[in-house]
C-alpha cells in the first residue's frame, strides 16, 4: 500500500549539498575494507549480542562534512545487553570530532550485498529536530561503484514518521513520508527494504507493506551495497530537518540486523 502522504522533493540546494558532501567525504573515507577485496555477502541474522568484526566495521577518525555536523568515532557504537547502540554527544569536541562540535557514530557491513530484504529492529534517537536517524544501504567511491542508496530514515523532527528515498548513480529526489501511527523513539519496531532484480523497492514497517517504487520516478539501484546504520545532526539543511539544538546525548538503538538473498 502506497502511502498517500509524501514530501515534495528535497529543494535543490539541498540535494546538492549532500551529492558534495557524501562524494567528497564518503570517497575519502578510510578504506577499512579495500574495495577489491569486498565480497558479496550471502543471507545472515545478527542479534548483536557482541561486534561481530568478521562481519561489521565502525567508522572512525573522519566525517562526511557538509550537512553532516558529526565526526564518526568508533567508541560512539557500543553492544550491551544484545543490542547495538549509537551515540550522538559532545565528548572530546571538537578536537576529537575531526573539527565537528559533536561525535557520533555509523556502523557498517565489511561485504556488499545485492538483491534481497535488509530488515532491522530498531529505536530511533529521541525526537527534536535537526537529527536523522537511519537504516540504509549504500554503495559509491569509496567502493570502487557508482553512488547507489536505499534508505529507512527517522527524522527527529517528528518522530512519528519514516522517510523513504533511493538514489541511482548519484540521482535521489524520491523522497516519501510515511506515517507510522507510534512513535519510533517510543520502542522498538521492524523496518525492512525489499530490493528485487529489476522490480521493486518495498519498504515494509512490523511487516505491513507501506511503500513501494517500480522505476517510474527513475530508475531504481542495481549495484551490490553495504548495509549501514548511522544518527548524525544535520547543518544548513534547516528546512529538511529543522534546526538542531543539543540537549544532551542521545541514542539510537538497534536490536537485531538480517539479510535475506533473493
Amino acid at each position: 500500500m502506497r502511502s498517500t502522504t509524501t514530501h515534495p522533493h528535497r529543494p535543490a540546494t539541498r540535494r546538492v549539498l549532500l551529492v558534495a558532501a557524501l562524494l567528497v567525504g564518503l570517497s575519502a573515507t578510510p578504506a577499512l575494507v579495500p574495495p577489491a577485496q569486498a565480497a558479496i555477502g550471502g543471507s545472515f541474522l545478527d542479534g548483536f549480542d557482541y561486534d561481530n568484526t568478521a562481519r561489521w566495521h565502525k567508522a572512525d577518525g573522519w566525517s562526511n562534512g557538509g550537512m553532516f555536523n558529526a565526526g564518526w568515532r568508533a567508541d560512539h557504537v557500543w553492544h550491551n545487553g544484545g543490542v547495538m547502540g549509537i551515540n550522538l554527544d559532545t565528548a572530546g569536541c571538537p578536537g576529537g570530532c575531526s573539527g565537528k562540535p559533536y561525535a557520533s557514530g555509523e556502523y557498517r557491513t565489511n561485504d556488499l550485498y545485492s538483491y534481497g530484504r535488509f530488515e532491522t529492529r530498531m529505536k530511533s534517537a529521541p525526537g527534536g529536530p535537526g537529527t536523522v536517524s537511519s537504516f540504509y544501504t549504500y554503495t559509491g567511491p569509496s567502493d570502487g561503484q557508482p553512488w547507489d542508496e536505499i534508505d529507512v530514515e527517522i527524522l527527529g523532527k517528528n518522530t512519528w514518521q519514516m522517510q523513504t528515498n533511493y538514489f541511482t548513480n548519484g540521482v535521489g529526489g524520491h523522497e516519501t513520508v510515511i506515517d507510522l501511527g507510534f512513535d519510533a523513539a517510543a520502542g522498538f519496531h521492524d523496518y525492512a527494504i525489499e530490493w528485487w532484480n529489476g522490480g521493486t523497492i518495498n519498504w515494509f514497517v512490523d511487516g505491513r507493506l507501506v511503500h513501494q517504487e517500480n522505476g517510474s520516478r527513475g530508475p531504481l539501484p542495481t549495484h551490490p551495497q553495504r548495509i549501514m546504520a548511522n544518527l548524525w545532526p544535520g547543518i544548513g539543511v534547516d528546512g529538511w530537518l529543522g534546526p538542531f539544538t543539543y540537549a544532551g546525548q542521545r541514542t539510537a538503538t538497534y536490536d537485531w540486523v538480517r539479510y535475506t538473498q533473493y
